[in-house]
């Protein structure tokens, strides 16, 4: 759980991003449709697998935003 103010836009932006990342890895359906369901080793996979490819293309984006700061 986020404490502290959190701009509502950026959780949106960033729960689309997970659900994105999810359809491109194709486990999109083990996101929605077994929320709450799926075993703790599951959930662990897959949340770091798409929380891992979140980070990576979160660094790309900021790469490329200091780059054209150049």
């Amino acid at each position: 759980m986020v404490k502290g103010p959190v701009d509502q836009n950026a959780m949106k932006a960033l729960n689309q991003m997970k659900y994105e990342i999810a359809n491109e890895l194709g486990i999109t359906d083990e996101l929605s449709n077994n929320k709450g369901t799926l075993s703790a080793g599951k959930n662990a996979f897959f949340g770091g697998y798409v929380g891992g490819q979140m980070t990576k293309k979160l660094v790309e984006m900021a790469e490329k935003q200091l780059i054209n700061k150049k």
